[in-house]
């Protein structure tokens, strides 16, 4: 089963510095049908205005992975730590047992992410971060791992949870193709061009929930950039 969410139907907020779409109800956006899909509890689509961010807040027993679109965020937390996540990036903030962060955008343009929280499998343990690049070459014509909790992905960023977050670069015409258990929930959103997801047509922005399926079979119509969660 994959059921099509495009991006104009989505929920959102217009905050002045923060413009928001939210593929589940967040904030101020409720809809009893899209409280999640599986353990994926939140993926905002995020704009945020130069020079401005989100100030410190805290958070507990979530793995929230940011995936940069363009610009850069800039992170700093209760631990410690700050670093720079450029555009093709990802950071992983597991909260563990309590952890206050800021992500301020601090360039002159406009930084656009994908902000992403799966459930923890594991409540309470220590906080962490990091971030780590990805150059696109990396993942050029097929899927690779970028956060995961599964054993064996050693070269991810770890989460607790058994879910992986995927990206992956295809030029117009590839396909590349990534395989399921039928109970697994997957969501798939284009973060660049447009994309066919086993037939069904994604534009720039639009995302797909995935469920019943042994393999995503993704095909590029032009040259597009993917983001992909495998949850339990």
């Amino acid at each position: 089963m994959i059921e099509k969410r495009s991006f104009a139907a989505l929920g959102g907020a217009d905050h002045g510095w923060l413009k928001a779409r939210h593929h589940f109800s967040f904030a101020n956006y409720y809809d009893p049908n899209r409280m999640g899909w599986g353990a994926l509890r939140v993926w905002n689509d995020d704009e945020i205005a130069a020079n401005s961010g989100f100030p410190p807040h805290p958070h507990a027993d979530m793995e929230i992975i940011t995936y940069v679109r363009e610009g850069a965020i800039t992170h700093k937390d209760s631990l410690g730590n700050e670093g720079r996540t450029t555009a093709g990036d990802v950071q992983v903030m597991s909260a563990g047992s309590g952890i206050r962060h800021a992500e301020y955008n601090l360039e002159s343009d406009t930084t656009r992410i994908f902000q992403i929280w799966i459930q923890t499998d594991q409540p309470g343990g220590q906080p962490h971060w990091g971030a780590r690049p990805f150059p696109k070459t990396d993942r050029a014509g097929r899927f690779v791992t970028l956060a995961s909790g599964v054993a064996g992905d050693a070269d991810a960023l770890p989460i607790r949870a058994a879910a992986r977050v995927l990206g992956a670069t295809l030029k117009a015409g590839e396909t590349s193709e990534y395989a399921l258990t039928p109970d697994r929930h997957a969501y798939l959103v284009a973060s660049l061009g447009s994309v066919e997801v086993n037939g069904v047509r994604l534009d720039t922005r639009d995302g797909a929930a995935i469920t019943g399926e042994t393999a995503i079979r993704v095909t590029a119509l032009d040259d597009a950039e993917v983001v992909l969660v495998d949850a339990a």
